[in-house]
This record gives C-alpha cells, sequence and structure tokens, in this order.
C-alpha cells in the first residue's frame, strides 16, 4: 500500500506538526511500508489558476475579503504543486491540514484521504488580533470542517478538547477520531544539571495567541516579590519587538534571552528546570509532551489539549488564561521548591511516555490506514 503523507509546511519550517510527521514517515518506512512526504514550498506563490469550488457552501459571498483571498490562492497553489509533482496515485492520502485534504480531494477525487486537524487557523487568527470573532472569515474558515467532513474518509484530531469545538461545525461529530501526537523518546534526552538560578524556558511563535504578554508580566511579578530566574524565549514571529520592548519596561529585559527561531529546541531545553507557556488556547500543545520527555516540570494554561496533559497538582500546574497573579505564583513556587518541580517532571515524563509515544500513534494509525484499505477494497466507503 502506498501512502502519502501531506503537510501544509515543510518539515523543515518550525511548528510541532511538520517537526512530528517527519518521524511518523520515518517509523512507518523502518516497518517496510511505502511512504512519502509532500508539502508545498515557500517558493510557490501564486502559479495556481485553477477554479476552486466546494459543495457544501458558496466560498464567493466571502470573495475580496483578504484573508479569505490569499487561502483560496494558497489552495489553488497547492492543487498547481499537486498537480506538478504527483503523477502516479496513491492507495491513500493523509492530509494533516484542512485546506491539504481538501487540494488533495480535488486532484485525485478516487483516492481515499483521510485528514488530521492539529489546530485551529480561525481561533489563531481571531486571538492575534487579525480577524474578528464571528465575522466573514470565522465563518469561512469553520465551514471548511462540514466541506471536509463531507469529502474526506475518516477526520481526526488529536484532543477531545478540539474534537468538542469542531463539533459545533459537523453533522456527525461522534464519527470524528480522536489520537493524540505522538513523539520519539530518542530524541528527548534528560540531562542531570544543578542550576543556581531557576531557568525558565518557552518554545513557541511570538504571537498573541500564546499568551507570552501574560508570561513577562508574571515574571515581573516574581522579581517583584524578589524572586530569582533566568527566562529562555525560543521562537521568532511578528510580536518579537514589542515583547522586548515590554520586557524593558517592566524591568525584566536582562533576566531574558530572547533566542529567535531554533531548528531543534529539544536540544536545548534538558537544560532548563521549568517550562511554561500560556497559550490562549492549544489544540494539543505538541511542546508540554517534548518538554516533559526533557524532564522539566511543567506550567501551562487550563486550556484545550494542554488541560489534557497536565493534571494540576499531579504532572505540572495549571492556571486560567490571562490571570497573571496565578501564572507569577505557580512560577514562584516552583522556582522555590526544586523537590516538587522535580516530581512535577518526573511525572510528566512518566505521562508522556506511556501515552504520547511515537510507537502508539503508528500502531492507531495502522489500524486506521488497513480499515480505510479494505474499505476501498470492498467499496464499504460512506457506511
Amino acid at each position: 500500500m502506498r501512502i502519502l503523507q501531506a503537510l501544509f509546511f515543510p518539515p523543515e519550517q518550525p511548528g510541532g506538526v511538520s517537526s512530528m510527521v517527519p518521524y511518523i514517515h520515518e517509523g512507518f518506512r523502518h516497518l517496510g511500508w511505502e511512504m512519502d512526504l509532500f508539502s508545498l514550498p515557500k517558493r510557490v506563490r501564486s502559479k495556481g489558476q485553477e477554479p476552486i469550488g466546494f459543495d457544501t457552501f458558496d466560498w464567493t459571498v466571502y470573495k475580496g475579503l483578504p484573508v479569505i483571498e490569499k487561502y483560496m490562492q494558497t489552495f489553488r497553489d497547492y492543487v498547481w504543486w499537486t498537480r506538478m509533482r504527483i503523477k502516479e496515485p496513491y492507495d491513500l492520502i493523509h492530509a494533516h491540514h484542512p485546506l491539504v485534504a481538501l487540494a488533495m480531494k480535488h486532484v485525485f477525487p478516487e483516492t481515499p484521504v483521510i485528514a488530521t486537524i492539529h489546530s485551529s487557523y480561525e481561533r489563531e487568527l481571531i486571538l492575534n488580533g487579525r480577524i474578528a470573532a464571528g465575522g466573514p472569515e470565522e465563518r469561512f474558515l469553520t465551514s471548511l470542517y462540514g466541506e471536509l467532513e463531507a469529502k474526506a474518509e475518516l477526520v481526526m484530531t488529536v484532543s477531545q478538547a478540539f474534537k468538542r469545538y469542531m463539533s459545533a461545525y459537523v453533522r456527525e461529530p461522534e464519527r470524528i477520531r480522536v489520537i493524540p501526537n505522538g513523539f520519539d523518546e530518542r530524541r528527548f534526552r534528560p540531562t542531570p544539571h544543578e542550576n543556581a538560578v531557576p531557568q525558565l524556558i518557552t518554545v513557541c511563535r511570538l504571537v498573541p495567541a500564546k499568551g507570552l504578554d501574560v508570561l513577562l508580566r508574571a515574571c515581573a511579578e516574581v522579581k517583584r516579590r524578589g524572586g530569582r530566574f533566568v527566562l529562555h524565549l525560543i521562537g521568532d514571529g511578528p510580536s518579537r519587538t514589542e515583547l522586548e520592548a515590554m520586557a524593558a519596561e517592566l524591568g525584566i529585559y536582562e533576566d531574558i534571552i530572547f533566542y529567535g527561531y531554533m531548528l531543534h529546541p529539544e536540544e536545548f531545553m534538558p537544560f532548563a528546570d521549568i517550562f511554561v507557556l500560556p497559550s490562549r488556547a492549544e489544540a494539543f500543545g505538541n511542546v508540554f509532551a517534548e518538554a516533559a520527555l526533557c524532564l522539566l516540570a511543567l506550567i501551562g494554561t487550563d486550556v484545550g489539549g494542554i488541560s489534557e496533559q497536565i493534571e494540576d497538582g499531579k504532572n505540572g500546574l495549571l492556571v486560567p488564561v490571562d490571570d497573571v497573579m496565578a501564572l507569577a505564583d505557580a512560577i514562584e513556587k516552583l522556582c522555590a521548591d526544586p523537590d516538587f518541580r522535580y516530581a512535577l517532571a518526573r511525572a510528566a515524563r512518566e505521562k508522556a511516555k506511556s501515552q504520547y509515544s511515537l510507537r502508539r500513534v503508528i500502531v492507531q494509525l495502522t489500524e486506521v490506514y488497513e480499515t480505510i484499505a479494505n474499505r476501498r477494497r470492498t467499496g464499504e466507503f460512506g457506511t
């Protein structure tokens, strides 16, 4: 069986999905499966001219809105690039983005396509101030879930929380399957160390949705209380200049290191003590599992997939979204009590190893792929 793993971003691009799927691909290839990776290169822009339509809604009522025009042009570009590059059909296509799944189904209507939805583009745009909640852009983007349900053989997502979110936009939410992300434990190597000053670390794109403004204010409060720390901030994005200015204004710029984008942050994370990321939304939050495998104590917000990974007080600490004082209390508590943070880190690592292993994902996907293949052979799609 020939399978295509279809990504939106190239594997070398930053982001949990782009870094995870190649390891799934490698794992299947090691087991003897015939599997390829495919994505849209950054250089392909405004090439596609093919008319695109949807079966479940009329997208043209949203024409003229910049976000939607850009999205649709990317859709056309993906279709164009797919036609250019893929000449032989696959038995199954596993897409990791709604646009990718719909583009693949457009080019290969007879090929079974399954889709894993890893995050919500519309929620990210709203939280980052790009579009308004309830506006036409959100209506367009959430309509794609219904289109995906109508065309894909199977829709999957990465957390029960995100399944509940998607359920509002599909006809049969019970058919959405949840397979949490998985990680190759060999990539994450805890390193024995003793830091005289607690080392905090976060890894993310620097955008408002990640709540880094809350993190900086919480760190300023910890410092005001007399706490000592160093915050390692790995990632880049449009908020970097604003965050650096905020750090200076709060008097903590000297306590923070802004690294910018790092290709393999897992090689650096084991030398820290506490991973903290106060996201305002997160479908799964790959980086929490990665930090847990590096034996870091976790602090996250009580949202989405984060609250499914962290059991407050057992394998990490959860705080409410946008609560500066609660976050400061959590940071202060872990900085002041090395034994407690190590106990949390050890419990987090054990959970990540048992529930978010790459082997577990490969076993679950194997069952999915074989089921879809059997349905194709017997003509049972749609039953």
